[in-house]
Order: structure tokens, then sequence, then C-alpha cells
């Protein structure tokens, strides 16, 4: 006997900034069938760009904390980036390594509360907690570095805001090993765990030509076996010193894109690593810029490796000391594109994995 079903609208969110997402999914079910998803976004919406019209370029820099303020530090960088780029800037070498440090320290954190949320969310409790234990190690760090805890505000443009403590670099190379053992026992409890592989094994499927006609990028991108890190393929910042591998899965699926994401921590360590061992035991922490930025008139599209994918900033200058106008390329924003393709057809129990693994997040989506 056929069992009579009714089509349903389900609501899939928003929930409150304070926790992980303030985005809406509309569903249309049949019974358990997903017949129709419709991602709705603008629940946090700031209005950045049209506010930078207004700011000086050093006044926007704590807008770009607000953009993913999960990581702040790469939200920073994103911006002087293209400052410095069309000014013609040079950043002294002691800059850029704490630069460097700072994000990557930042990509770390950032995926851990992916990690801790996204397996809440498919009902594990434990790992968030052990996520959030070993965040906040990273979170007290960048706290002494910056005198912040989550919108760091450290970036300027020509440099950084402020040099390290004394003792604070000793204070990164001992985490480094201390958090190589952490993600070892992060797989221990979680990777082999059969109801977490019934959970992310050949769901929300899609290769590497629908990744790259999507837009993608990030892990979500490198999750479907194309091996692109802008790190790598375009290096920024003194990237091009440090050996570290990009890691990229085979079937493109909720698995293969948890798997980048955990070999992506391994290799921020090791690039911390590297960076701690070369860190110039002097040295100014801010180049010659002049005492009122005026960008010279005309434009510029930089772009950066973050947590979630590539994160860019056009810059229009007619020489003033405020942008004419300010653009920003937000990955979660154009990763959010094939969430309909993977959700229709699927049930509802798919769905925290898929918006997991696509790793939606906060107000990046609304700038």
């Amino acid at each position: 006997m056929a069992i009579r079903t009714e089509e349903m609208l389900l609501n899939v969110g928003p929930q409150h900034p304070s926790t992980h997402g303030v985005f809406r999914l509309v569903v249309k079910v049949d019974g358990e069938k997903i017949t129709d998803a419709i991602p709705v976004i603008g629940y946090l919406h700031r209005g950045t760009e049209k506010l930078a019209e207004n700011l000086t370029y050093t006044q926007i820099i704590p807008y770009t904390d607000r953009l993913d303020y999960l990581s702040s530090m790469t939200n920073n960088y994103a911006l002087v980036q293209a400052v410095e780029t069309l000014m013609g800037i040079e950043v002294p070498e002691r800059a850029e390594y704490l630069r460097v440090i700072v994000m990557e320290l930042n990509r770390i954190a950032s995926h851990l509360v992916w990690w801790g949320t996204n397996l809440l969310d498919l009902g594990a409790i434990s790992p968030f907690l052990f996520a959030f234990r070993d965040r906040e190690i990273i979170v007290n760090m960048l706290n002494e570095i910056s005198g912040a805890r989550l919108t760091f505000n450290y970036m300027r443009v020509g440099g950084v805001k402020w040099d390290a403590p004394e003792g604070w670099i000793e204070k990164v190379r001992k985490f480094v090993p201390y958090m190589r053992e952490k993600i070892k026992e992060y797989h221990t409890l979680v990777t082999g765990n059969e109801i977490f592989l019934a959970r992310v094994k050949d769901i929300g499927v899609y290769d590497a030509e629908t990744a790259i006609n999507y837009g993608l990028s990030g892990p979500v991108l490198r999750g479907s076996n194309v091996k692109y890190d802008i790190r790598k393929n375009q290096p920024y910042s003194v990237y091009d010193r440090f050996e570290f591998d990009v890691p990229v899965g085979e079937k493109g699926d909720v698995y293969d894109r948890y798997m980048v994401r955990m070999e992506e921590m391994v290799q921020s360590l090791r690039i911390i690593e590297q960076a701690v061992e070369q860190f110039p035991e002097s040295g100014e922490i801010q180049g010659k810029v002049p005492r009122v930025l005026r960008a010279p008139e005309g434009e510029v599209y930089t772009r950066m490796e973050s947590s979630k994918g590539e994160l860019g900033v056009y810059l229009v200058s007619k020489g003033k000391d405020k942008p004419y106008r300010l653009k920003l390329r937000r990955p979660s924003f154009v990763n959010l594109q094939l969430l309909p393709k993977l959700l229709i057809g699927r049930t509802m129990a798919d769905v925290p994995a898929i918006l997991g693994a696509i790793d939606i997040v906060l107000g990046e989506v609304d700038a």
C-alpha cells in the first residue's frame, strides 16, 4: 500500500548570530525527500562595501573583522593587501612573517569551529568541547598580540599594529607539536566512527568540472580533486618561502571535504613551524607609508586564500583618502550557489552534513 505524502515547506534557520550561522534555507519536501531548496541570505547584512566609501583606508580595517568573525586576521589582510598593491608599498620582512603566523593560527581556529559545530549538528557533542578547548589556546595567543579575542583589527597598511610580545614566538613554537597530537586524537575520536561515516560517505557528491563551473574555491573546491590553493598557485606575502602540501579529495563527497579541512590544519602547522624558525630576530613592523593614505587613481583586484576559499578585494581609487568603490568577493557567498543542486533529491537527514561541508558561516555571506 502506497503511503500518501503531502508537500511541506520547511525553514532551516536562520539561527542567532551567536551560533554558527545567520543563514536561512527554505526547502520543499515530499515526505522526507527534498524537491526544492532555496538559499536565503541577508540576515546580517552590514553594508560594508558601501560604508567603505565614507571611511579612510585604515578606518575600514575594523569593518573587515566582521565579514567573517571566525577569520578576522585573513579579512584584515585581504584589504591591506589591495591597498598596498595599489600604492606600491613595501612591507618589512618581520611584519610579513607575523602576518603569516597569525593568519595560519586563525585558519586553524576557524577550522576548529567548523569541526566542532559540524559534528554537533550531526549529533556528536564531545568534538565541539574538544575543538573549543584547543581553539581557546589560539584565541589567547592572538589576544596577546592584537589585544582582542575575536575582531583583531591587527593588520595595517604597510605592516602590523604591534610587534610580538616577549616570549610569544616561543609559545607559538610549543603549540605546534601540541596541536599535531590533538588532530590525531580528533581522527581517533571521529574519523573512523561508523555512524559518522554513514552520514558523510557518498553524500553531496560533485565532480571537479561542476566545482569549477560554479566558481567554488577553498576546501569546497579541493574536495573534488582540484589542486588549487592561492598560497601555492599565486603566492602572496612570504608564502613562497614555505613548504606545504595542498590536500585534495578524490570522490568529491562530504567525507572528502571533511578530510581536506582536517589535513589543512596539519599543513597550517607546517607553515607556522617554518615561519617561527625563519622569523627575523629584529626589524621594523611597519613600512614607510604617508601620514594620510591616498591611493593613486586606478583600480586593483587582489585575492588570498581564506579558511573558506578565495577572498578577493576589488578596489577603485580616485586619488583621495577614501576608496571610490570597494567590492568583496566572499567565498561562502559564491560556494552557496551549488547548494540546491546538492540538496534536491536528498532527504532532510542529509541537510546538516551537506551544509556543514560547504561551511557557510556567519556574516561572511552578507558583506
